[in-house]
């Protein structure tokens, strides 16, 4: 499972703190914090006004790089400001995110298509996030097209197909299953993601709705997530099930994951 590390974003209060009093070492210990716990990408997200975005990921992005060789996820709604950050990150990361919103794939497309950065995608458009698997699928399609255009290979993206509220929704995660197992069967090869505490919104225990979406979206085809590595519960659970789905082999990486203590017991 690719881990996009989440707990470097201005929209935590704690964060947003640091943020304003320009706190480096708070910044550069989160990042450590990650690394050290399993993440692949560090997400580094300002959450402030587009005027001053720019500059703060800067910032934050020299921090981050400072203390881990690992590479970013650059997170900002803004394309414009994605643009403008991206040739600060030392090695080629993830663009979080582009949609098919606007001329956002037009914009940051061609700035990472002779490259090796990697892009999460949202299954959204003009018209916002589509009520139905079937819509979301068709602006999918339509990202791919773009994605052809440009050369971007499906290797290289990561598919989000925007989990919401659970307490809000008629059928579970139906029409999230629908749309992973449809996106994996027509590109093997491609990533698919999601921010998977966006499903737990409003309710309870919030973790244990977290671990059993966990479970069901990667037996559906979800082999990236947007999540806390230092969750020990999370990543244990993440192991697991890459062991009963058959992808690790006689369970080396779980039983490696639990000697460097990346679940279990605390040593």
């Amino acid at each position: 499972m690719i881990i996009i590390g989440e707990k470097i974003n201005g929209s935590i209060p704690v964060v947003a703190d640091a943020i304003a009093a320009r706190d480096a070492e708070f910044i550069k210990n989160r990042a450590r914090m990650q690394a050290e716990a399993g993440a692949t990408y560090i997400d580094c997200c300002a959450s402030v006004p587009e005027e001053t975005e720019a500059e703060t990921l800067k910032w934050m992005i020299d921090c981050i790089q400072e203390a881990t060789d690992l590479p970013i996820s650059v997170d900002s709604p803004s394309a414009k400001v994605l643009a403008e950050v991206i040739p600060y990150c030392k090695r080629p990361g993830l663009v979080n995110s582009v949609s098919g919103e606007g001329d956002k794939m037009d914009v940051i497309f061609p700035l990472i298509a002779d490259t090796k950065w990697e892009v999460i995608c949202l299954l959204s458009d003009d018209t916002g996030i589509p009520k139905s698997a079937e819509d979301r699928l068709k602006v999918f399609d339509k990202v791919m097209e773009k994605a052809k255009d440009y050369g971007i290979s499906p290797s290289r993206m990561h598919i989000d197909p925007l989990v919401e509220m659970l307490c809000t929704s008629e059928d579970g995660i139906a029409m999230n299953v629908e749309v992973i197992s449809t996106v994996r069967e027509r590109y093997p090869s491609i990533h698919i993601t999601a921010a998977v505490s966006n499903i737990s919104f409003n309710l309870p225990v919030r973790k244990m709705i977290n671990l059993g979406f966990t479970v069901l979206a990667m037996n559906a085809g979800l082999d990236s997530a947007i999540l806390d590595p230092t969750n020990r519960d999370m990543m244990g659970v993440i192991y697991a099930t890459e062991a009963l789905l058959g992808e690790d082999e006689y369970c080396m990486e779980y039983i490696s994951a639990y000697r460097e203590g990346i679940f279990g017991p605390r040593k």
